[in-house]
Formats: structure tokens, sequence, C-alpha cells
């Protein structure tokens, strides 16, 4: 998957949700890296690498991470769940419209 089409696929789930507030994402040749701006001081950290593959999704509070799902070469998808945000617990590939 290209960056045009990640983006175009997250913004459209993204605008189905009520409490994203704003979204800021920028990329650079074949990176996107953002913010979507939730509730309640919230935002999820976007990152995307089409090259490598690499997709991350962390949901912020209070400056630490709380929840979040990535993908990497050297771990495959893992989840850091809301009662353990730091362990890395291996998953089956999500789709954006599962996130």
């Amino acid at each position: 998957m290209d960056i045009s089409q990640f983006l175009s696929l997250l913004l459209h789930e993204l605008s189905n949700l009520e409490f994203v507030e704003k979204v800021d994402f920028h990329t650079e040749v074949f990176i996107l890296k953002g913010r979507v701006f939730l509730q309640k001081k919230r935002f999820l950290q976007v990152y995307f690498n089409e090259l490598t593959g690499t997709v991350a999704f962390a949901l912020i509070e209070q400056g630490k991470r709380v929840w979040g799902v990535d993908y990497d070469k050297g771990r495959g998808w893992h989840l850091h769940s809301v009662d353990h945000p730091e362990a890395h617990e291996n998953i089956n590939p999500p789709t954006i419209e599962e996130g």
C-alpha cells in the first residue's frame, strides 16, 4: 500500500467517528506522520512508512502511550494493551476499518 492509499483509507474511517476533533498529517516522500486529536485531550499518533511497511498507532494521554498497535518486520503485528502498554502482544494483522 502506498501513502495516498493509506491516508485515504484512514481519513475515510476517521470521518465516521464523532469523537475525532481534528487531524494533522505530514508526508515526507514515503513516510506519513501525524496526529488525530480526540476528545478529552487525547490524541492518536500515526506513523506509516511505505518502503518498510512499518505502521504504528499509539493512543497518547497525558504524554504517555496508553494503547497501541504496530507492525515492523522484526516483530510483526503486535498490540500494546491498555492493561500493559509497554508489553508487545503478538496479534493477527488488523485493518484500518477494524482499528
